[in-house]
């Protein structure tokens, strides 16, 4: 009797990357809040706090020429170099979120079950075209679980071992397409990293930009006047103080949501070999053989 017809294995469905697609347009709305609310502080408080430390400053060294202007947070972050930066800082942090609450629901994911097999029941060749085709039925009823990696590993586990009659390929299938969904998700963190690599870049900017004024200043501070280069030399300073802390602690949350998404993988692979290549059996082994060994 021939066996009927199974669905060829197909890739898990890609998200489309484009000006007008989903993904980039939530890139770039994140972009758009994160430089509007970095904006709002900064012309509300940070550059109003900034100038009344100036304005006191000056007020204070005509009496007191001792006098040392604070160096408060308002001074530190007043400048444009100082602004981008933590825009950008805001940016990759909306991205990681974004990120970590896609990793909790594939983590979520982990609580189903979904072969409905009955106690003691075994996945036999024959019969995973029809736990194949419950569940795609499934996959089709829910399309949020279509760009979700546990399914799709166990439609490629039971489509090989349909296909092959071999548990030993239905596990490498497993690994093999956990292997492109942790690519996927490296791929994700592309723009992260671009962006935890430019926010020490736009510090070094600043620096540049700092040194030139202080250089330009410096007839001025031969002539006794060394408030301008002072200035510039705080711009210099400030900007690569700021950009790098933004940088260590950006780092830090990104190797933290690294191993995040390496664990998720291996749960998920795990999850496979136990629920689904562990339940598969060949029926020419003999009773009491393991069908499959990890």
């Amino acid at each position: 009797m021939p066996k009927a017809p199974f669905p060829p294995e197909t890739a898990r469905p890609r998200r489309k990357i484009s000006i007008l697609s989903g993904d980039f347009l939530i890139k770039a709305a994140a972009l758009v809040f994160s430089l509007v609310v970095v904006a709002l502080i900064y012309s509300s408080y940070i550059r109003p706090a900034a100038e009344d430390v100036a304005i006191t400053t000056q007020v204070r060294t005509t009496s007191d020429p001792d006098y040392a202007a604070p160096r408060t947070l308002a001074v530190i972050l007043k400048d444009p170099e100082q602004q981008f930066a933590v825009s950008l800082w805001l940016w990759a942090t909306i991205l990681m979120g974004l990120k970590l609450r896609r990793l909790s629901v594939e983590g979520r994911m982990l609580q189903g079950s979904y072969l409905h097999l009955e106690p003691g029941e075994r996945i036999l060749p024959d019969d995973s075209l029809a736990h194949y085709k419950e569940l795609q039925a499934e996959i089709s009823a829910r399309p949020s679980w279509r760009e979700r990696v546990l399914p799709n590993l166990i439609l490629a586990s039971l489509h090989r071992f349909h296909a092959t009659r071999s548990i030993q390929d239905a596990a490498q299938s497993i690994k093999e397409r956990a292997e492109v969904a942790a690519d996927e998700f490296e791929a994700d963190l592309s723009l992260t990293r671009y962006i935890a690599w430019a926010i020490p870049s736009i510090g070094f900017i600043g620096t540049v930009r700092g040194i030139g004024e202080a250089l330009a200043q410096a007839q001025k501070a031969l002539a006794g006047d060394i408030s301008g280069v002072t200035d510039a030399l705080g711009l210099a300073f400030n900007s690569t103080l700021v950009a790098l802390l933004l940088s260590l602690v950006l780092m830090f949350m990104l190797h933290l949501l690294q191993g995040r998404q390496d664990k998720l993988i291996l749960e998920v692979q795990n999850f496979c070999h136990d629920q689904v290549v562990g339940q598969m059996k060949i029926p020419s082994q003999e009773s009491g053989t393991p069908a499959f060994q990890v």
